[in-house]
């Protein structure tokens, strides 16, 4: 296949070499590059206790984490049911705040005195031991399907799915994915039991679910690679033609164009308000959008939903400022780790403070605060550099409980440990070996400003979806003239650069959110000649249809 020198080059910084792979990098085949949802372990008994229970018209409820993995999932085995005709089914969500992460017997109990007889989590469960001998003691069946580490005992649980058990392909699914994987293999198992509700449902109907799939893979930054990218890729090109009202009454709200949708639209406009919704103690609105039937209520939801996220700006702001003080206080550029809290502070909020702080500085950073229960709970996010999850195995006593990934994770924490957290963890991380995800090379490729056009933005979006794995390309960009430089946004807290080429005159917009000028190596001013660091957008600022440059950085001219 024909493939430019530029995308090669791209492609040999991914490992992609040989032509074989990188026809099957290039153009996915859905067939091909993805895996019978029944050889994950223990999906043909989840199958057969739903078909039971359908059978005896059993209450079922969909348990579902608060995020955004959890709530697409949810929407993929709600509309499945919908789909089937199944109709003696709830969802249930913790609150984020006065319940948190995990499978609460608390709500089990509640479930049972509701008469539900099974349940089926989505994106949570693996750990939850105590959650699942509850259920079993109150009669109800557990079937987990989950996506989180798996550690040397199970709960106790009917059935669990999880691709990190068994001799699955590929292990790191995210928990919507899973979710997909079950609706699959529910219907085609009904089909072969020649069953009425089955056999009705066209073949292959179970694609349209990958919208939600999509956004919840680059939402909850699973590697894309392997399957992964695969259900990204044809994820997206669904999503950019469903007939969902709620994704088209965001993409209204939004003014996003749906035939144009990116990865880049679901990490900073789709996920930020669905996971606005449980942020804000209310994460049903998020759920109920996905799942509306007609554009009514889908507008309502929508707008209710652009008022939590508003909100949430607003509350995660305020405590990014006052963090980011105590950081320079506390800490120097040399500290790899770092462990802030306040009881004043919502846990809720916490990941995204933590999000922002790690990409302003790198390394790992630790955030707690106190939830409404009066527990101390926390998020950490890391750059790669070093395993949140490892991390916390090794500092296992200093927690109540904990869980995550390689790059993020949450934990609670007692009132006497919090005082000394930040010296476990420190020296927790000084014993860790070097980290499983190297890091990037500054840049990948570098290109003249006057080359920056859309068959070059159309070239290198061949690799397309990006995310975790599959990185944006940073691209170099010699010798910019700075034109103008200003500080936009409510808090004037985003930049703006005109950059100019002296040679061609040609001129670029080139941005970054929450970023000051003085927060660039060589902070830049009119008149003067720098390299940038930026990667590509497409720009609809403004309702514009141009190409802009996301920066990285900006240098002095080597």
């Amino acid at each position: 296949m024909e493939v430019s020198e530029l995308v090669r080059t791209l492609l040999t910084k991914r490992g992609i070499t040989d032509e074989e792979t990188i026809a099957k990098f290039l153009q996915p085949d859905f067939v091909r590059d993805t895996h019978d949802p029944m050889a994950l372990q223990e999906m043909d008994r989840a199958i057969g206790r739903i078909l039971s229970a359908m059978q005896h018209k059993e209450k079922i409820t969909l348990y579902a984490d608060f995020d955004c993995d959890g709530i697409p999932g949810a929407a993929v085995l709600y509309d499945t049911f919908a789909k089937i005709g199944y109709e003696n089914i709830e969802v249930y969500i913790p609150h984020r705040d006065m319940e948190g992460y995990g499978f609460h017997t608390d709500a089990i109990e509640k479930l049972a005195k509701k008469g539900v007889s099974l349940i089926i989590t989505i994106d949570v469960g693996t750990v939850a031991y105590e959650g699942a001998s509850h259920a079993k003691q109150r009669g109800i069946d557990v079937i987990v399907t989950d996506h989180h580490e798996v550690k040397e005992t199970l709960p106790d649980a009917f059935a669990i799915i999880n691709p990190k058990l068994g001799n699955y392909p590929f292990r790191d699914l995210c928990g919507a994915a899973v979710a997909w994987k079950l609706a699959s293999a529910l219907l085609t198992e009904g089909r072969k039991r020649n069953l009425a509700a089955f056999t009705a449902i066209p073949e292959g109907w179970e694609k349209w679910l990958l919208d939600l799939v999509a956004i919840a893979t680059i939402a909850d930054m699973v590697p894309l690679v392997g399957e992964n990218r695969t259900l990204a890729y044809f994820g997206l090109t669904v999503l950019r033609k469903t007939q969902r009202p709620g994704i088209r009454a965001l993409c209204a709200q939004l003014r996003l164009r749906q035939s144009e949708l990116t990865e880049d639209d679901i990490s900073f406009s789709f996920a930020p308000r669905i996971n606005a919704a449980s942020r804000m103690g209310d994460p049903e609105t998020a759920f109920q959008l996905l799942v509306a039937k007609n554009s009514r209520d889908a507008e309502k939801l929508v707008a209710h939903l652009e008022e939590l996220n508003a909100r949430r700006k607003g509350a995660v702001g305020s405590i990014v400022r006052e963090a980011k003080k105590r950081v320079s206080m506390r800490f120097s550029s040399a500290d790899q780790v770092i462990v802030l809290g306040d009881v004043e502070w919502k846990p809720a909020l916490l990941g995204l403070v933590a999000n922002s702080i790690v990409g302003e500085r790198g390394g790992l950073v630790c955030m707690w605060g106190r939830n409404g229960k009066g527990e101390l709970k926390g998020s950490c996010r890391s750059d790669g550099s070093i395993s949140v999850v490892e991390l916390f195995s090794r500092a296992a006593l200093s927690f109540e409980e904990y869980g995550g990934h390689h790059g993020s994770g949450g934990f609670s924490v007692s009132h006497e440990a919090v005082h000394t957290l930040h010296d476990v963890l420190k020296n927790a991380a000084a014993q860790i070996e070097a980290a499983t995800i190297q890091k990037r090379d500054e840049y990948d490729a570098t290109v003249a400003l006057s080359e920056i056009s859309f068959p070059l933005f159309r070239d290198v979006s061949r690799l397309a979806p990006f995310g975790l794995g599959n990185l944006k390309p940073i691209f170099r960009i010699p010798r910019a003239s700075i034109g103008s430089v200003r500080s936009f946004g409510k808090e004037k807290n985003h930049v703006e650069v005109t950059l100019s080429c002296f040679a061609t005159g040609v001129t670029a917009r080139a941005f970054d959110f929450f970023r000051l000028p003085s927060d660039f190596a060589f902070a830049p001013q009119p008149g003067q000649e720098s390299d940038v660091l930026a990667t590509l957008v497409h720009d609809t600022f403004r309702g514009q249809n141009s190409l802009a440059l996301r920066l990285v950085d900006i240098t002095r001219v080597t």
